[in-house]
C-alpha cells in the first residue's frame, strides 16, 4: 500500500483536478466517493484505476483489490479532494467507459436531450438500469455524466448499464433504420401514453427541464407521448415522467 501524508504532494493535486470536467475529459478518468459506490465499481475491476482510503479506515476484507493501486492518505487529504461535505473516508479513481458497440436489433433505449440538472440525469440513468434497458444515450447539452452529483444520484447504476455519448439525430436515424419505434415526449402534438402498448423494443427520448425535447428531434420520432396532468402543475419532473413511460413501454 502506498502512503501519502502531504496535501502538497503532486499526486494529491492531480486527484483534486478531477473535480473539473476538463481534467476528466483529458485523462478519461473520474472520481467516485463512498464505500457503496467503490464496492459497486469493484464488480468491474478493469474500470478501477486506484483506491484511496483514509489512514483511519479499513478496507472490507471481502473486497478483491488484486492488481489495483491502493493509497493510504490523511483525513485532511481526503477532505481536500472530496466534493462532499463529510467524506466517508474512501474514494476511487475510475476509467471512463468508451463508447461501446451497441447491438440495436432488440434494443430498449433511453435517449437524453440536454438534461442539465445532475440529480435528474443520475435518476434517469438509475431508472433506465432498474427498468432493464440496454443503454442510455446522452446527447449534447446534457450535464457531464461523470459529474460527482450525477454519479451519486445513479447509486452505482452507471457501472451496470452502457452510457453512450453521441449525436441524438444520428442515433434516431440508426434506430429507425432497424425499425425500432422511437417515442418522443411532448405536451403538444402528442397522444396519451396509454394509447401505446408495451413494446419488445423501443427508444424513448426525454428532454431539457425547461424546454423539453428539441422540436427537430420530435419531428423525427415514430410517435410523441404525453402523461395527463390532473392537477394544476404544468408538467412532471423529467425523472418521474421517464420512469412512468419506461415502465409502461417495458
Amino acid at each position: 500500500m502506498n502512503r501519502i501524508q502531504s496535501i502538497k504532494n503532486p499526486q494529491v493535486k492531480q486527484w483534486k483536478k478531477l473535480q473539473t470536467k476538463k481534467e476528466r475529459d483529458k485523462t478519461h478518468t473520474y472520481m467516485i466517493e463512498g464505500f457503496h459506490l467503490v464496492e459497486e465499481a469493484l464488480d468491474y475491476k478493469d474500470m478501477v484505476h486506484e483506491v484511496i482510503i483514509s489512514e483511519n479506515k479499513e478496507i472490507p476484507l471481502q473486497w478483491d483489490l488484486d492488481n489495483i493501486n491502493v493509497t493510504s492518505v490523511t483525513d485532511e487529504i481526503l477532505q481536500y479532494i472530496s466534493e462532499t461535505e463529510t467524506t466517508q473516508g474512501i474514494v476511487a479513481i475510475c476509467k471512463q467507459r468508451t463508447n461501446e458497440h451497441l447491438l440495436l436489433k432488440n434494443a430498449k433505449l433511453l435517449l437524453i436531450d440536454a438534461v442539465q440538472d445532475p440529480g435528474n440525469l443520475g435518476t434517469l440513468i438509475r431508472t433506465a438500469e432498474a427498468c432493464g434497458l440496454d443503454a442510455v444515450i446522452v446527447g449534447e447539452g446534457t450535464v457531464d455524466v461523470y459529474n460527482s452529483k450525477v454519479i451519486r444520484s445513479t447509486q452505482g447504476a452507471l457501472f451496470h448499464i452502457p452510457i453512450i455519448k453521441g449525436d441524438l439525430f444520428q442515433w434516431v436515424e440508426k434506430i429507425k433504420a432497424e425499425e425500432i419505434p422511437v417515442f418522443g415526449t411532448s405536451l403538444e402534438g402528442a397522444i396519451p401514453y396509454k394509447e401505446v402498448n408495451s413494446q419488445n423494443r423501443f427508444a424513448l427520448i426525454v428532454g431539457n427541464e425547461g424546454s423539453g425535447v428539441n422540436h427537430q428531434l420530435l419531428e423525427q420520432t415514430t410517435r410523441n407521448l404525453y402523461i395527463p396532468i390532473y392537477g394544476k402543475s404544468e408538467s412532471l419532473n423529467v425523472g418521474v415522467a421517464a420512469a412512468i413511460l419506461l415502465y409502461h413501454l417495458r
